[in-house]
């Protein structure tokens, strides 16, 4: 083994009881704190010729430790945990009335390819404006500007029959 590795195994030998220490601090829970350790120390390792040369490698990976914390808690603060599983699925009977209006498939059908397929990946496929402009090999600012040019264009051309929702009002994507 190199001297580079020997020394990264000598920095997790006498660090990772500290390290521990300041991963349970950030989650308050043993087993999250083990795993922000062993995260860690595993990008650390492929970095590590890079960080021992800036003599700076428990900084390094407190630094890599509190960025995986605050994502994970991110990610979690989207969750929303309920108690019971809904008996059956939700059905909107407006947007049903509206998915079988032939004028709206005739209103689609008459835009441009562009915007037709940003409207179909952003509200059939549920997919954020990232994702579509990576599908469509075009920036996200662009995604946005041709939804709104599809939404004006039928929200002018084609009015749902009474009691059904209007495409994309208020979806903020």
């Amino acid at each position: 083994m190199d001297d580079s590795g020997a020394t990264y195994e000598q920095f997790v030998t006498t660090r990772a009881h500290a390290l521990l220490r300041y991963g349970y601090v950030l989650t308050g829970d043993p087993d999250d704190a083990a795993d922000l350790v062993q995260e860690g120390l595993v990008r650390l390792r492929a970095a590590w010729p890079k960080v021992v040369n800036k003599d700076d490698p428990e900084g390094y990976l407190r630094t890599i430790m509190a960025r995986q914390h605050v994502s994970l808690w991110r990610r979690r603060r989207r969750e929303r945990l309920v108690d019971d599983v809904p008996e059956r699925h939700y059905q909107d009977a407006g947007l049903e009335r509206a998915e079988r209006d032939p004028r709206l498939w005739a209103a689609l059908a008459a835009l441009p390819r562009r915007q037709r397929a940003v409207l179909v990946l952003r509200y059939y496929e549920d997919m954020a404006d990232e994702e579509i402009a990576r599908v469509l090999g075009i920036s996200r600012g662009t995604v946005r500007s041709q939804a709104a040019r599809a939404l004006d264009k039928l929200r002018a051309d084609w009015r749902p029959v009474s009691g059904a929702p209007t495409v994309g009002v208020g979806n903020g994507r």
